[in-house]
């Protein structure tokens, strides 16, 4: 399955699962105007129609396959990309309840990383040189087709963060993550944002934001931001994912 555009969504017909359906419109009760989501961005997005779907209908290799198919669309639709906000495409990867359907939190965020990990095997590109390959270091990211990405896994189970439940459905809202840079990168201007959001998320939320959220700029670890955990706590889990080898690609 190709990419599907936000405009195409807006008028299912016939061939479209209700599933499909029912994940844009849940998504659009979160973004669409008037919406305290915290996240600005993605409400611009959704009233500009630029978000991208793929949908996952089965988590066996050949529906792991066919969104990694996708997500390298999305790549080379990102490269194209003029650096202004209003023209920001981003992608979300959504699971049937038959790919992804789990009793806690913790098995849908430790499936999200087994399809990270699947991808990655699946990717045609190396690991791009000066990105860390070991996820406790400063300055990883996941990397597909020789872009780094910025992966918010939704959840929804999630109850505490409400601002990572955007329905019924495993959400990936997939960026790259060089527009964290330009619009909230570690300047004054991107520090300022940083926190306008992040006092939005805890409004929205109801209680303080993540203690893993971070900037990767500052070197801080990425990782734990693709998943968060419910609770204000310290981590010291360790991430699954590993960069293969040349020798286990071949």
């Amino acid at each position: 399955m190709a990419l599907i555009e936000q405009a195409h969504l807006d008028t299912l017909g016939p061939g479209h699962s209700d599933w499909h359906r029912q994940v844009h419109e849940q998504l659009g009760e979160r973004l669409r105007a008037p919406s305290e989501f915290p996240c600005t961005f993605s409400q611009n997005a959704f009233k500009r129609k630029l978000i991208c779907y793929s949908f996952v209908e089965q988590s066996d290799e050949a529906g792991l396959a066919a969104s990694a198919a996708d997500l390298r669309q999305y790549t080379s639709l990102s490269r194209q990309w003029n650096g202004s906000i209003n023209t920001a495409r981003p992608l979300v990867v959504a699971f049937s309840l038959q790919a992804a359907r789990f009793d806690t939190l913790e098995q849908y965020h430790a499936f999200g990383w087994q399809v990270l990990q699947a991808w990655h095997g699946l990717d045609l590109e190396d690991w791009p040189n000066g990105v860390a390959r070991d996820p406790h270091e400063p300055f990883w990211s996941m990397c597909f087709d020789s872009m780094q990405l910025f992966v918010n896994m939704s959840v929804p189970l999630h109850r505490a963060r409400r601002s990572r439940n955007l329905g019924d459905h495993l959400l990936f809202i997939v960026n790259p993550r060089e527009r964290f840079d330009i619009v909230a990168g570690n300047t004054p201007e991107g520090r300022a944002m940083r926190t306008h959001i992040r006092q939005r998320v805890e409004h929205y939320d109801g209680l303080a934001h993540c203690h893993q959220l971070g900037s990767y700029q500052a070197g801080e670890i990425e990782w734990w931001q693709y998943g968060i955990v419910e609770e204000n706590r310290e981590r010291s889990d360790r991430c699954p994912f590993h960069v293969l080898t040349a020798r286990q690609e071949a």
